[in-house]
């Protein structure tokens, strides 16, 4: 069975291959993101804590993409969203609009959530299903106006 971390190096050998040095440099980026964690923490991560890591990269290309388009440099917001779409392919498919809306109502009914006070139940019950597959503060939104 093949992990995140050995298909995130297998992209690697094939970019260094192609010389395709913008995949390397991302990628390389991402393992030392993952080496760092491991280091400090004394552990090997595992699939969700590397995707985990991945969501931060993305979430910090997100906002680098938002905050170069309103300095008006399109230069680096397109350098970014570069960047973005080679780390994107490590994630999960996405949720689709009508999936996450079934599994917020299913969710609040399970827990019997009524008011806003159960908000913090319902989201750490789905944080661990949308992990990677749908942004989490989309979903809080969307409960939010369910619970309201």
């Amino acid at each position: 069975m093949t992990t995140l971390k050995n298909s995130i190096t297998d992209t690697l050998k094939t970019a260094m291959k192609a010389k395709n040095m913008a995949v390397v440099t991302v990628i390389r980026g991402l393992q030392a993101a993952i080496k760092q964690i491991e280091v400090d923490e004394r552990i090997e991560l595992d699939d969700a804590q590397v995707l985990n890591v991945v969501e931060k990269q993305v979430k910090q290309r997100k906002e680098s993409i938002k905050a170069f388009e309103g300095a008006n440099r399109l230069d680096l917001a397109s350098k970014e969203q570069a960047e973005l779409e080679i780390l994107s392919q490590f994630l999960p498919e996405a949720m689709t609009e009508e999936e996450l809306d079934s599994l917020i109502v299913q969710t609040i009914d399970a827990q019997g959530a009524t008011s806003m006070k159960d908000m913090g139940k319902v989201m750490n019950t789905l944080r661990p299903i949308i992990a990677g597959r749908a942004d989490a503060s989309l979903v809080s939104a969307k409960i939010k106006a369910k619970l309201a």
